[in-house]
């Protein structure tokens, strides 16, 4: 017995599920695609907002092979991604810049270089509030801009809390240790770790016991400088992260002191001198 077929009424009801389906699929298929455009001419947007607002009426080059910046794709922790910062070295630098757009303040970082510095690397720990485009921008000693760019996938790196208890976390707020990397030769560059102790509590972060935002406390500012000469002047905002690590450049043409100064939004002032090389303990 042959099977019957279906009346008008199920095939209408056939052919509607069957444009539903296809319209699904359809969707489906270019969603992704539409939202990465719109997600793309969104950042772009944004991008242009922000040159307009920090370089007003200047022209910011693409990297030309001055500039790179790398970070994870997607970090394991978005209150500590790591970004480096290398600069060829092909022309004077007079600083660096280093904004991450989508975060509440995006100026995380400006580098300005003094005589003492090697710029070539950079290397700190930030926070990462959101999928942003992070900008890396060389500013060259004849006043050229030039900008190199890393997506990083992370968030709420900017809401995360310093620790389980504020008064630990400022506990030895200040303190700061020198690490060099390699060994020293005077005359010849040389990296060295800057580390210091510090919440940077940028007013997002909740208390944990008390359940009330944390007042905002962060470093503003951190001068180096080698014999008198400077190494590097950063000016900072809330986005880097709980006790910052700085790796940095600099040329020591002799035995000296590495003199670090920090200031942070309270209006306290922390300082520490190194002896480089370190002078061994008795």
């Amino acid at each position: 017995m042959g099977l019957k077929k279906p009346g008008a009424r199920a095939r209408r009801a056939h052919a509607m599920l069957a444009v539903v389906l296809a319209g699904s699929a359809l969707l489906g298929g270019l969603h992704p695609a539409v939202a990465d455009e719109e997600d793309d001419q969104d950042r772009a947007a944004r991008w242009k907002q922000l040159q307009d607002s920090i370089f007003p009426h200047r022209q910011v080059l693409d990297s030309g092979g001055i500039i790179t910046v790398d970070a994870p794709p997607r970090a394991l922790d978005a209150a500590l991604v790591p970004v480096e910062l290398h600069m060829a070295g092909n022309k004077p630098l007079k600083g660096v810049y280093l904004i991450i757009d989508d975060n509440p303040a995006p100026m995380a970082a400006h580098f300005v270089f003094g005589p003492k510095a090697d710029p070539r690397d950079l290397k700190l720990r930030v926070r990462v509030n959101a999928y942003t485009n992070i900008h890396a921008i060389a500013e060259t000693q004849d006043g050229q801009l030039h900008a190199a760019t890393k997506f990083v996938k992370a968030a709420g790196g900017c809401s995360a809390p310093a620790g389980s208890d504020d008064n630990a976390a400022l506990a030895d707020i200040g303190r700061m240790k020198l690490r060099l990397m390699g060994d020293f030769n005077a005359g010849k560059p040389m990296q060295a770790q800057l580390m210091i102790r510090h919440p940077n509590f940028n007013g997002m972060q909740m208390n944990q016991i008390t359940r009330y935002f944390t007042p905002a406390r962060f470093i503003r500012t951190i001068d180096a400088t080698y014999d008198g000469g400077q190494v590097f002047h950063l000016d900072a905002d809330i986005s880097l992260s709980t006790d910052p690590v700085i790796t940095f450049g600099f040329v020591p043409h002799g035995k000296g002191q590495m003199k670090v100064v920090a200031h942070d939004s309270s209006n306290a002032t922390f300082d520490h001198s190194f002896d480089v090389p370190a002078t061994p303990s008795g």
